[in-house]
């Protein structure tokens, strides 16, 4: 089941890899070395001016994109983005809920979200390359990941199934059963201090543990369904770290709107859908990336605005996937 997407994946050279890599690195030093140096909540307008610039990045990496590997390749990126971009603002309702759950002051959320998703990159890139190696190497696999996110969206669509609990999270016990840890918060905003002349990791740090846990749990699904578009790693990689890179300035722009977007998880459980079931589809039957793009979009789009004509009435977020 090799594709000319899956083939096109070797024609991408190491440079293009590191240059990206480069890139990303970058503009993660300017956004937390300057533009967040010190710890504030981000002004709604500065969070803003951020989502238009991760999103007009995206827009001009994906004409690159266009330009250098092919019109199929550049819709690909697209439709993966518009993919990880919608299951990316479904990680919001599970910051929000974890933020008030730890009460992080708000000038302190900003750092935990950065290195949450420097660790995210990491993770991603991992799943990445084996997934599109282990698909490359066993076609069966892709008809148990479309299994898979067909029941991941079903589930999804399931009221009261993707609550979520700090204090039930795996990463968080085991840590605080080996490790050291901090009774009270520190002020600075640091992970670890010294109590005692020894080393110990601050209640900060544990709100870390339960974003990076989370965002491997969203992993499991969201690399899944950009593999359903393309094979590609580096479309793959590339489409995710953009929606990831952009998933701050959403949060802080958004944060108060989003219980309003009470259709969100039908909408993703739709998409989830749609893609377990093109990924199981025999290669003949499979439908245009263009097609692909349309029906992602228009799903987006009925989602929002569903959401709009009949806001949620209830105080509190709907519920988010758990970890």
């Amino acid at each position: 089941m090799h594709t000319a997407a899956a083939t096109a994946a070797h024609s991408v050279p190491a440079w293009a890899w590191a240059g990206f890599g480069v890139f990303v690195a970058a503009m993660l030093a300017l956004d937390l070395g300057i533009f967040h140096k010190r710890n504030r909540t981000p002004a709604m307008g500065v969070s803003l001016a951020w989502c238009g610039v991760w999103g007009a990045l995206a827009l001009v990496f994906n004409l690159i994109v266009w330009q250098t590997l092919g019109g199929r390749c550049g819709l690909e990126f697209l439709a993966g983005y518009l993919v990880e971009i919608s299951l990316s603002v479904d990680n919001i309702f599970v910051f929000i809920v974890v933020f008030l759950f730890f009460k992080v002051p708000a000038r302190f959320q900003h750092r935990v979200l950065f290195w949450g998703i420097v660790g995210a990159a990491v993770m991603r890139l991992v799943f990445i390359l084996a997934g599109a190696r282990l698909l490359e190497r066993f076609d069966w696999l892709v008809y148990v990941l479309g299994a898979f996110l067909v029941v991941t969206g079903v589930r999804m669509a399931l009221p009261g199934s993707h609550d979520v609990d700090p204090s039930k999270n795996v990463a968080v016990r085991f840590f605080k059963k080996h490790f050291r840890v901090a009774e009270n918060d520190d002020a600075r905003g640091r992970f670890f201090i010294r109590e005692n002349a020894r080393l110990v990791a601050t209640p900060l740090f544990l709100v870390l543990l339960v974003v990076e846990s989370t965002d491997l749990a969203f992993a499991v699904d969201s690399i899944p369904a950009v593999l359903a578009i393309t094979k590609d790693p580096f479309i793959v990689f590339t489409s995710n770290i953009f929606a990831v890179l952009g998933l701050r300035s959403i949060y802080f722009a958004l944060n108060g709107a989003m219980r309003h977007l009470r259709y969100l998880n039908i909408g993703l459980s739709a998409i989830l859908c749609f893609v377990g079931v093109k990924m199981m589809l025999p290669a003949r039957w499979h439908p245009d990336i263009a097609l692909s793009l349309a029906v992602i979009g228009g799903i987006l789009a009925v989602t929002i605005a569903a959401s709009l004509l009949n806001p949620a009435k209830a105080d509190k977020p709907p519920p988010a996937r758990g970890a």
